[in-house]
């Protein structure tokens, strides 16, 4: 009896064994996942800033049935943050349209190489060139009012104050919005700004450009620069260093004219 339990035993072992080997063989050969025929959109935020600097815009694009990730980047480094934004690139279902903002510029320059990036949208943003770091790029321009306000601590990185927060960085929102602003930032590591992009995704794909005309954390005149040495489509706007925040409805017009224009 016991020999005859054994067996019985071993026999619905194997048969597990055998139906696991099966499924995972017609796993193997089925047919790929179609690739989404919608772009999503990833969203790579700026130095004092978090993903949610970006929750009026997000909504807007989700409304239009668009996936959208927002990259929380550490801000240690531009290795650390072109890493991942490039995780959550590869993570989505087809071609994406990557979005920086500020800083944020120059990550998705280097990070919108990747294969699966269809074209590059800039919002008050840096476009360095390759072998340039965000430092080279503001040379020959004037210091914006808000970059001499920068805190830093024992360890390098750098916030904005409530006050630089209110009157620099996003000047036409409300004082409200600025304290949350300044509650959810993300301090950046200084030496970030002197690191290199080792390529310029702009060079290769379609871009489009929003340039702050009252713009205190880089000089408008700089933005427009940026905007015509990339030869991206532009659209000027009469915001702060944040019409994500203040012109939302704006800024996803652009976007989705870049979803709609990335196939």
């Amino acid at each position: 009896m016991t020999a005859t339990k054994t067996t019985l035993r071993q026999i619905a072992i194997a048969a597990a064994f055998a139906a696991a080997a099966t499924a995972t063989h017609a796993n193997a050969n089925a047919a790929p996942a179609e690739p989404s025929a919608k772009p999503s959109v990833v969203i790579v935020h700026g130095a004092f800033a978090d993903g949610s600097d970006w929750a009026k815009v997000i909504p807007l694009l989700q409304a239009k049935g668009i996936k959208v990730t927002a990259v929380q980047n550490p801000l240690t480094s531009l290795a650390d943050d072109v890493a991942a934004t490039r995780r959550a690139i590869a993570a989505q279902p087809g071609k994406v349209v990557l979005v920086g903002h500020s800083w944020g510029g120059t990550v998705i320059t280097d990070a919108g190489q990747h294969d699966k990036v269809g074209s590059l949208v800039y919002v008050a943003a840096f476009a360095p060139d390759a072998g340039k770091s965000t430092a080279e790029t503001s040379e020959g321009h004037p210091a914006a009012p808000g970059t001499k306000r920068f805190v830093a601590d024992a360890e390098g990185f750098l916030s904005l104050p409530e006050a630089a927060m209110r009157e620099d960085f996003a000047q036409d929102v409300s004082k409200a919005q600025a304290a949350v602003m300044t509650a959810t930032q993300g301090p950046i590591q200084a030496k970030a700004f002197s690191d290199k992009v080792s390529v310029a995704a702009w060079k290769t794909k379609p871009s489009w450009f929003i340039v702050s005309a009252r713009d205190r954390m880089i000089d408008p005149g700089l933005l427009r620069a940026m905007a015509a040495k990339i030869g991206a489509k532009t659209t000027e706007l009469p915001a702060s260093h944040v019409p994500q925040q203040s012109r939302p409805a704006e800024v996803a017009k652009v976007i989705l004219d870049a979803v709609a224009a990335t196939r």
